[in-house]
């Protein structure tokens, strides 16, 4: 068989049955050399025993890339995103959106420095993920081959990946030779479960779907107070202490995992064009979201913040979509970080059963005047007569429109 011009390829691995089954795939079918890129983005599980099965599956030491990008994850791809307040559909944190670019992003720079001609994930055909590292694939490396085997192979089935798995001697886990009972995607940002016994969007998620937060009925029936400090949008403290981002975002995972917070069970639309049912937990970047709009409340204008409200969703979109590298989302990350320049300050926040809830903001850039709100006397610095000549100037045309409709009779 032929190497279908393919001499190197780059695989996104992770070390288990799929992209194992990927890995030995891409030897057979392509006769291609293969060199795997893994990276520790705090899913919570060990990576390097995926060096000691890529070294197993006949994978050179020198082609074997593991690195921790949890720092980077967090200061370059999931605080500009948050910056923005991002949700996409309303609900949905994009934590598994938001690591698909750094992925593709590696790996198109170990091809560079390995000179490899193709770069291969292990995303199906039915999903987004594979548009995700397909765009910024193509983005950053615009002549690169990109290798998807779920959309070549007739290897359709769990049972079908086994007998290929055992044909080819890679070893497998106990626990994989049956059918798991949903899939999870994981990462410090957040959990997702989706699939098999999720897929009946009627029917309540079982409590073993939960991967990272206690149950909200079972947090302490006393709150816990925080207080996260802002420099520029970006969260850099948590009760006054310093973090670096993922140090940060992982303390805050671990309150928000404590109280119950960041449970959603949602119904999204697929870039492809189908809805799916999951169920996704994002404990610390919850706290996040809330203590961002707390300390935007009191040094954003309010037409810099309206403004940033009606583009995040846009916003979401591109990332959900896959078009991190994309023009329009760097246009608008420009806008979103202008946006950001007196955005500092401290909110102090109660976290109870489930609920991050703002109780305390405050900031030497505050926007924020008690002397203009106050029901007391303000010592002239706002006159009330002032209320009347703005009401009528916004009410003119609402006037002209009425007495249209009394001359027509209507």
């Amino acid at each position: 068989m032929t190497n279908k011009g393919v001499k190197k390829v780059v695989l996104a691995y992770s070390g288990g049955l799929d992209t194992s089954v990927i890995l030995k795939w891409l030897q057979t079918e392509y006769r291609a050399e293969v060199v795997t890129f893994t990276a520790d983005l705090g899913q919570g599980a060990e990576i390097e025993p995926a060096r000691k099965k890529a070294e197993l599956l006949g994978i050179k030491p020198e082609n074997i890339f593991i690195e921790d990008v949890r720092e980077e994850f967090v200061r370059d791809y999931v605080f500009p995103m948050f910056r923005a307040n991002a949700v996409y559909e309303g609900v949905y944190l994009l934590g598994t959106s938001i690591a698909r670019p750094l992925i593709a992003k590696k790996q198109i720079e170990i091809a560079d420095k390995m000179g490899a001609d193709a770069v291969s994930h292990g995303a199906t055909g039915k999903g987004n993920d594979q548009v995700r590292f397909e765009l910024a694939y193509y983005a950053l490396k615009p002549d690169i081959k990109v290798i998807a085997p779920w959309r070549e192979w007739d290897l359709a089935s769990r049972t079908k990946l086994i007998e290929f798995a055992e044909t080819h001697q890679i070893p497998i886990a106990k626990d994989k030779r049956g059918e798991a009972p949903f899939s999870v995607d994981a990462n410090l940002l957040h959990s997702s479960s989706e699939g098999k016994v999720l897929e009946d969007p009627a029917t309540e998620a079982d409590a073993i779907v939960y991967q990272r937060t206690m149950s909200p009925e079972e947090a302490p029936d006393k709150a816990t107070y925080i207080e996260v400090g802002f420099e520029k949008g970006d969260a850099v403290s948590i009760d006054g202490q310093k973090l670096s981002p993922a140090s940060l975002l992982a303390k805050l995972n671990d309150l928000g995992r404590a109280n119950g917070i960041g449970r959603i069970d949602l119904v999204e639309n697929r870039f492809v064009g189908m809805k799916s049912r999951g169920v996704y937990e994002t404990p610390g970047g919850t706290i996040l979201l809330q203590a961002h709009r707390g300390i935007e409340s009191i040094t954003l204008d309010r037409g810099a913040g309206h403004l940033k409200d009606e583009l995040m969703p846009r916003y979401a979109e591109l990332i959900y979509n896959g078009f991190w590298f994309a023009p329009e989302r760097e246009m608008l990350q420009a806008a979103i970080d202008k946006s950001q320049e007196f955005v500092s300050g401290t909110v102090r926040l109660k976290l109870y059963k489930g609920n991050a809830i703002v109780c305390g903001r405050s900031s030497e850039q505050s926007l924020y005047s008690k002397d203009l709100v106050t029901f007391e006397d303000d010592q002239g610095a706002y006159d009330q007569k002032d209320a009347a000549g703005f009401i009528k100037l916004n009410a003119l045309r609402l006037r002209t429109l009425a007495m249209r409709r009394r001359k027509m009779g209507k």
